[in-house]
């Protein structure tokens, strides 16, 4: 009972702090699909070819939005036409910097660590898409993509010739409908087994990798792929664990591979691009978190590293966080349960 008790808790502060920027980046990815042409978006992401994959990277940035509000984005520029390594390699630059995070990293760690952590998500991400367009050939996603483009009775050709004013219903329906509608399921299940891996999570995470040092970069991505924390609120948690005595590298791993994965992201990388663009999705952030951490500890001194000016940051729960997780919940059981309640009435 104590566990069931602690398991709902977790799961609750989980989406108290998701659901805002999941809410947040369906409404933005609906207002994109609006605005922006997806000619555009196949003409310079649609290509299997590198320059798609920088360009991708450039894009996801500066974007202030979080890992699991990319997913929502990721998926709309995916059903848009861009490739699947355009899309991986949004997928991974994106969340681990933005605007945002990027003037936080400067006011805590200093330009030097801020400058490398741009660079490396830029090389993690790039490294990443490459290899989903030169090794990813499976052809099912394309085809549902373009099934789910097409649905609507007209051609595709049409579609993109005619020229639609902007509106903000059919961006709601498509942000809420439609997108919402293809990662409800992998949300629900990865909202869930967020919640168990955060209970499993010890409270002393510091002491275990000051106690296990050789081994301290492999359990920071034990725990830094599953767990959902977004760039920013990583910040605080990476200093803390070098102000207990871990090593940046360490820290640098956890502050890479954090904001980059969580099981949300892991389950509509799977449904979205195949499971070998998802392999290729947790390789490149694994080796390139733990080949970069080394080479933060090799390179840098850490004395270059400032963590005294510790940014304290505001954890308290409010009226949109209780109200986005009432939405969200409502929305994803709505679809979850849909295809049920169409049996039982058939």
């Amino acid at each position: 009972m104590e566990f069931l008790t602690l398991f709902f808790n977790t799961l609750i502060e989980l989406s108290h702090a998701m659901s805002p920027y999941i809410l947040f980046g369906l409404l933005f990815a609906g207002i994109l699909h609006e605005l922006v042409p997806e000619t555009l978006v196949t003409k310079h992401l649609g290509k299997e070819s590198i320059g798609s994959v920088i360009k991708s990277t450039i894009f996801g940035i500066p974007l202030p939005v979080c890992s699991c509000g990319v997913i929502p984005l990721a998926t709309s520029i995916k059903k848009s036409g861009a490739s699947k390594g355009a899309t991986l390699s949004f997928l991974i630059s994106t969340p681990i910097t933005g605007v945002d995070s990027i003037l936080a990293t400067y006011g805590m760690f200093g330009w030097v660590f801020t400058i490398y952590r741009i660079f490396t998500s830029m090389i993690i991400a790039m490294v990443a898409g490459v290899l989903a367009n030169f090794l990813d050939k499976e052809v099912v996603e394309e085809v549902e993509v373009v099934k789910s483009c097409c649905s609507s009775g007209s051609s595709c050709s049409a579609e993109k010739e005619e020229e639609k004013n902007f509106s903000i219903v059919n961006a709601i329906k498509y942000a809420f409908g439609t997108l919402l509608g293809d990662i409800a399921k992998p949300l629900f299940w990865g909202l869930v087994i967020g919640a168990l891996i955060t209970i499993a999570i010890p409270q002393n995470l510091s002491d275990i990798l000051m106690e296990y040092a050789w081994f301290s970069y492999l359990i920071a991505i034990a725990i830094a792929v599953p767990m959902y924390v977004c760039a920013t609120a990583s910040l605080p948690i990476a200093a803390a664990l070098m102000l207990s005595g871990v090593s940046p590298g360490a820290a640098f791993v956890f502050l890479t591979a954090g904001p980059a994965t969580n099981t949300v992201t892991i389950g509509v990388v799977k449904k979205m691009l195949g499971t070998t663009s998802l392999y290729i999705y947790l390789g490149t952030i694994i080796v390139g978190s733990l080949v970069f951490g080394l080479g933060l500890d090799y390179i840098f001194d850490t004395n270059s590293i400032d963590v005294k000016s510790l940014i304290h940051m505001d954890e308290e729960v409010g009226f949109i966080e209780i109200s986005s997780t009432i939405v969200l919940w409502g929305m994803m059981l709505f679809f979850l349960l849909k295809p049920a309640y169409k049996k039982i009435i058939a």
